[in-house]
C-alpha cells in the first residue's frame, strides 16, 4: 500500500491472525514514519505504542502510564500523555472517545479516515476504513459552506464470537 491508498484487506481484530506479525509490522511502519518525518522514535513513545499493539483494543492513558511506570519509565501522568499525544498527532494511534482511550493504528503513514468497531462484549477494536462515510459527510458539510477539519465515527456492538457465547 501507498501512502494515498486507504487499508485494504480484512481487519484481524476479530479473526484469528499472527499477531506477533501484525505488532511487527506496525512498529516497522511506525518506526520508518517517524524517521521520514525527521523525528525522534524515542523509548518512551515506542513503548507505549508497544503496549497500545500488545492487543487490538483500546487503553485508557492511566493503563498505559502504569504499564510504562513498570517498564521504568516514570509515574508522572504527562509521560503517558505526551507519548499518546505524539503518537496520535503523528498517526501511529487513535483516540477513541466513546472510551477516553487510545489505540494503535495498524495502517502508519497511510492516508486514510478510520472507523471503529467496538466490541460491547470484549472491548475489541477493530479500525474499518471510513473512506467512504467522509466523503458524503465531506460532501454534506460543503453543500452547507462547512468544511470538516476531523471526525471521528464509532460504532458499539457484538463482535461474532461474543455474539455466539450469548446465543
Amino acid at each position: 500500500m501507498t501512502a494515498s491508498s486507504p487499508p485494504t484487506g480484512p481487519e484481524p481484530a476479530f479473526e484469528p491472525h499472527d499477531h506477533h506479525h501484525c505488532v511487527e509490522s506496525a512498529l516497522a511502519g511506525a518506526e520508518d514514519l517517524v524517521r521520514a518525518k525527521g523525528l525522534r522514535m524515542t523509548p518512551v513513545r515506542r513503548r507505549a505504542l508497544e503496549i497500545l499493539l500488545e492487543r487490538h483494543g483500546a487503553m485508557g492513558a492511566y493503563d498505559v502510564l502504569q504499564r510504562l511506570a513498570e517498564d521504568g519509565f516514570g509515574h508522572q501522568p504527562p509521560v503517558a500523555y505526551r507519548a499518546l499525544d505524539f503518537l496520535v498527532e503523528h498517526g501511529l494511534a487513535h483516540r477513541i472517545q466513546r472510551l477516553n482511550a487510545f489505540a494503535a493504528c495498524l495502517h502508519p503513514g497511510e492516508a486514510h479516515h478510520a472507523a471503529f468497531l467496538i466490541c460491547r462484549g470484549c472491548h475489541t477494536v477493530a479500525e474499518v476504513s471510513a473512506d467512504p462515510l467522509r466523503v458524503s459527510l465531506d460532501e454534506g458539510a460543503a453543500a452547507l459552506g462547512f468544511s470538516v477539519e476531523r471526525a471521528t465515527i464509532e460504532a458499539l456492538g457484538l463482535c461474532s464470537a461474543c455474539r455466539e457465547a450469548a446465543a
